[in-house]
């Protein structure tokens, strides 16, 4: 092979190179996409890091001024010579709960109508009341109504004995938040005392506040079977839709589901109220993971899927990063022409070669809101300083990166010349 031969062989890749040859801008490897600094904003995404957290004190009930009896507590209750002897001193119970005072009395439920039932007299109704104002009704009731006791002589003592409680189902398909707490795909009962019925403390039971695998959001499920079924069939009906576009682009929650976000843009401030945090029994509290929030990788760069930060933004530059493909040159290319190499290139089977220049275009497949894959193309060197072309990654982005043409015919070329260097070495 001669010299010559060579330099007529470089010759004939730079022109194809820089005339931009139809038969090879158009082939299937170059695939066609708009350039990113054409593509409309409001389709590349919104950065994360403009979000902020919650208030954690919105995801819990206001503590009340006086705890107020209803169906579920229980009382402890003592009447002398009526539900207790005076010789024999009143029983004391002391609760498995370290904020809760020992009671005094026999143990007295308070019924579902509100009621409850004592020796000599009919139900009294104490829903509602404060220990202080049940006391003062039962005295009164044993006492000016029914004159069972001598008013002045009487002793009577109502304590409570133990809380209500509400029973809800917890749902986590997260693995964050406490240390050494396994809570991806666990579902655990919680029994929840009253006035601590709320979604802070069925959080804090099971592990604590969503990790950074968990969606933005929390899920209160309530209602039946029978209501749970419909919606169901409704999500099935949207989603077995051929044409995404012409049926309802969303599924809208069922009036049995409240949302709570986690995090929010500011001009999204959430609207629930305190009465939507405060959970009954039955209830489903459920926090989804963001599993499907990855972008995959191909083309020079290795192969492979990779997890979406929750709480910043990754941009394509981060995003090869991560990938393992490099970011800019690393070399001048002067060690390239002495025979040295210096590959700049991105993972995959094209890096390990000789090459001062690495690949340069970047397509991103994005899904728009009909299931359609848009190409974007990004010119990874001007996205270095142009921030146009640093656009964001989006869950279920493919990132596919490759060399342009010119690139391509440059390295060969620093091959051709690293190999006629080592010939006339020898």
């Amino acid at each position: 092979m001669t010299k010559s031969y060579i330099i007529s062989n470089l010759t004939c890749l730079l022109i194809l190179a820089s005339c931009g040859c139809s038969g090879l801008q158009y082939s299937p490897y170059n695939i066609p996409a708009i350039p990113a600094h054409r593509v409309p904003s409001e389709f590349l995404g919104r950065s994360r890091e403009t979000m902020q957290e919650i208030s954690v004190s919105r995801l819990r009930q206001s503590p009340p001024i006086a705890y107020q009896l209803a169906p579920g507590d229980v009382l402890g209750i003592y009447i002398e010579n009526v539900l207790g002897n005076p010789e024999e001193a009143p029983p004391v119970h002391f609760p498995e709960a370290g904020d809760q005072p020992p009671a005094i009395g026999f143990p007295s439920p308070v019924r579902e109508d509100g009621t409850v039932a004592l020796p000599l007299v009919k139900p009294i109704p104490v829903e509602g009341l404060t220990l202080e104002q049940a006391t003062a009704k039962i005295r009164n009731t044993y006492t000016v109504k029914n004159k069972i006791l001598r008013p002045g002589q009487d002793r009577v003592i109502v304590t409570l004995m133990r809380r209500r409680q509400v029973r809800v189902l917890v749902i986590r398909e997260e693995a964050g938040g406490k240390e050494n707490v396994l809570k991806r795909g666990s579902g655990e009962i919680v029994d929840l005392d009253a006035y601590e019925n709320d979604l802070l403390h069925a959080l804090n039971e099971t592990g604590g506040l969503p990790g950074l695998d968990a969606k933005n959001e929390v899920l209160i499920v309530r209602g039946n079977a029978a209501s749970g079924a419909d919606y169901d069939r409704f999500v099935a009906a949207v989603k077995s839709c051929k044409k995404p576009c012409q049926c309802p682009p969303e599924i809208g929650d069922s009036p049995d589901i409240t949302r709570i976000p986690i995090r929010f843009y500011p001009e999204n401030v959430p609207n629930f109220t305190e009465k939507d945090i405060i959970l009954q029994t039955g209830d489903i509290v459920y926090i989804p993971s963001r599993e499907k929030e990855r972008f995959y990788t191909g083309g020079v760069l290795p192969g492979g899927e990779h997890f979406i930060p929750r709480d910043y933004d990754l941009d394509v530059l981060k995003a090869v990063a991560i990938a393992g493909g490099k970011v800019g040159g690393g070399t001048t290319g002067i060690q390239s022409l002495g025979g040295r190499g210096g590959g700049t290139g991105g993972g995959g089977s094209n890096v390990g070669r000789a090459g001062a220049i690495g690949p340069s275009r970047l397509i991103v497949l994005r899904k728009n809101e009909c299931g359609d894959e848009i190409p974007i193309k990004v010119d990874m060197n001007r996205a270095l300083l142009d921030p146009t072309h640093r656009i964001l990654v989006q869950p279920g982005d493919t990132l596919i990166m490759q060399y342009t043409l010119k690139e391509e015919a440059f390295n060969v070329l620093l091959s051709i010349f690293n190999f006629n260097f080592l010939l006339n070495q020898n």
